[in-house]
């Protein structure tokens, strides 16, 4: 490998919090906590929410199915690879199924991404 991936981050963000703002944020802490090694590993990691987020809030609405979801899918067409974190997420599993059927690796601990070698 001589280029950096681009990773997905995929795992528990809205699942398990009652839409409770205060746990949606801990788990998007969860999430970002994969971004470091990723990055140390020679990639760039993305997470979905960092996208979608931005987006929701300048819609000024709560059409977080009509944001979260699309966005994680059109960012799949860019992504190299998934980083699946543990934990029930409907939405990391449909990203986890969008990049099987593009053929994309889906990774399931930080110790399998491979390390850039330049």
């Amino acid at each position: 490998m001589t280029r950096p991936m681009l990773i997905l981050i995929a795992g528990p963000y809205r699942s398990g919090t009652r839409g409770e703002p205060a746990a949606m944020q801990a788990n998007l802490r969860r999430l970002e906590q994969a971004a470091w090694p990723i990055f140390a590993a020679g990639h760039i990691p993305m997470i979905g929410e960092w996208v979608a987020l931005p987006i929701l809030h300048s819609a000024g609405a709560t059409i977080e199915d009509d944001v979260l979801y699309p966005t994680a899918q059109r960012l799949l067409q860019h992504c190299d690879a998934v980083l699946r974190l543990p934990g029930a997420s409907s939405g990391a599993d449909q990203d986890v199924a969008i990049a099987t059927d593009r053929g994309l690796p889906i990774y399931y601990d930080i110790s399998e991404v491979p390390v850039l070698r330049v």
